[in-house]
């Protein structure tokens, strides 16, 4: 039986089941990561955005956020979750392609992610080098990953990593 999921942008409808799935995976501790803290820096990006529906009710949702870090600019992917009842059969590696797919047709260099080397390295991502970046709050540096979009992209993200708006001006993307 093959199971009905409609994938498509993130509307701010969406909201309040998105704010519902993040709770349910990550619980209360979330507000605490330093994803999280970046993420308070400004908004995501909802044209590169995605969620997955089935029989209406969001089930899935994959955020991007534009960083910076040093001279280097790229989008931070997460948080991703998907409704437990729905995991483990490539609703999150779907999302997880047309994120990076929508990146790289809106220019982003490079997308970056706090995650497990074995789930995100499949689909191209690889861990930044050791002490190339700093997040706002400890992170285990063997799960600091990015894709490469642009070549080099990786290498200009250098020291801190915060909101690209708090460096480059709001609504600069």
């Amino acid at each position: 039986m093959t199971l009905a999921v409609t994938y498509m942008p993130e509307l701010p409808a969406h909201d309040p089941e998105i704010d519902a799935i993040n709770e349910e995976a990550f619980g209360p501790g979330r507000f605490t990561r330093a994803a999280y803290k970046i993420r308070e820096g400004g908004p995501h990006d909802r044209q590169l955005s995605f969620v997955a529906l089935h029989d209406g009710i969001v089930i899935a949702s994959v955020r991007m956020t534009w960083i910076a870090a040093g001279k280097g600019r790229a989008l931070l992917l997460g948080p991703l979750a998907v409704r437990p009842s729905f995991k483990n059969i490539g609703i999150g590696r779907r999302l997880v392609a047309m994120a990076l797919e929508a990146a790289e047709q809106a220019g982003a260099p490079s997308v970056v992610l706090v995650g497990d080397e074995p789930y995100y390295g499949p689909l191209g991502f690889k861990k930044i080098p050791y002490g190339q970046v700093a997040m706002p709050r400890p992170v285990d540096p063997n799960r600091l990953l990015a894709v490469e979009i642009r070549p080099g992209a990786v290498a200009l993200l250098a020291g801190d990593v915060c909101h690209a708006d708090l460096v480059d001006g709001v609504s600069q993307h």
